[in-house]
């Protein structure tokens, strides 16, 4: 192994841990997760003669993930199995806990975002990246990435009945005295 292809492996090793935060935002079940990683990991590794040096390994392997996540919902969709009446997709009881009822609906608020507003909210505000870095991952300007995040916010707030974002990260009366509905007991 040259020098080369040991610092190229040692970087991308380094980088796994953000790969499977990602793939869990493209899916629930952690296998499916790993396997998108996996599969990533081997065309990176595959076409790694591609790469530009110089440019950020992190934001080349996220386009390689979205793009094989987006290559695998396509042939999904066009094989689509007939899972609408599988047992195993039947809803399971959750954990009673008010933070936990909470964190349900802001992950089922969030996994109702189109994608490429999802997208760049998981890249932000859950990984942390820049706009800069988003605006690379996703292909589109750095304007467009403020846009959508705004947007996926402001959505996210108002699927969650929410008047401010604060209401989302402290507590408020409702929660205190343990008058929480989730949105599936709600009036409509």
């Amino acid at each position: 192994m040259t020098q080369i292809s040991r610092i190229r492996d040692d970087s991308i090793v380094e980088l796994i841990p953000a790969l499977r935060a990602f793939a869990r935002t493209f899916y629930s079940s952690p296998s499916d997760a790993d396997d998108l990683v996996q599969d990533t990991l081997v065309k990176a590794l595959n076409a790694f003669d591609s790469f530009e040096p110089g440019t950020r390994l992190k934001s080349w392997l996220f386009t390689i993930m979205r793009n094989t996540f987006y290559t695998k919902i396509k042939l999904y969709t066009r094989e689509a199995p007939a899972a609408a009446d599988c047992a195993a997709a039947l809803p399971t009881i959750e954990a009673a806990q008010e933070w936990s009822l909470r964190a349900i609906e802001v992950r089922d608020a969030l996994a109702r975002l189109p994608p490429h507003q999802r997208e760049v909210l998981t890249l932000i505000g859950v990984l942390g990246q820049s706009y800069e870095d988003t605006a690379a991952v996703c292909g589109c300007a750095v304007g467009t990435v403020k846009s959508r995040l705004n947007r996926a916010r402001l959505s996210i707030l108002e699927d969650l009945g929410e008047p401010s974002s604060r209401t989302l990260t402290e507590p408020n009366d409702a929660m205190r005295s343990g008058q929480v509905m989730s949105n599936a007991s709600k009036p409509h």
